[in-house]
């Protein structure tokens, strides 16, 4: 945790992509990069929608989602993928459980 699913985007890309994008997470962040999770979604297209990364996440401020948005764009734009959709998914502490436990605030704030 945190999840960062991409969706439209080439599997071998997003093997290259990973390992800097999950540094450059963890440190805007300031979780262990180990605790990054990067997702391809497998979908069927039914209309033409754009590709899109959606991040799974606890609430950070809002200066912090900004400078996520815009360092993942930066990352993707610098290989070519402009116009990607960037949205987050706001997770709550005390609905995201752990061997049946929801987390607490403290624990959501590590992770």
């Amino acid at each position: 945790m945190p999840f960062l699913r991409f969706k439209g985007f080439p599997t071998a890309f997003l093997k290259q992509l990973a390992p800097p994008l999950v540094e450059e997470f963890a440190k805007l962040v300031r979780i262990p990069k180990e605790i990054v999770k990067i997702e391809q979604l497998d979908i069927q297209l039914i209309t033409n929608t754009p590709r899109s990364v959606e991040i799974l996440m606890f609430q950070r401020a809002q200066e912090l989602h900004d400078a996520i948005a815009s360092k993942v764009h930066r990352m993707l734009t610098d290989f070519g993928y402009e116009n990607v959709h960037i949205f987050f998914v706001i997770l709550s502490p005390s609905l995201y459980y752990k061997e049946g436990k929801p987390l607490s605030y403290s624990q959501a704030r590590t992770v």
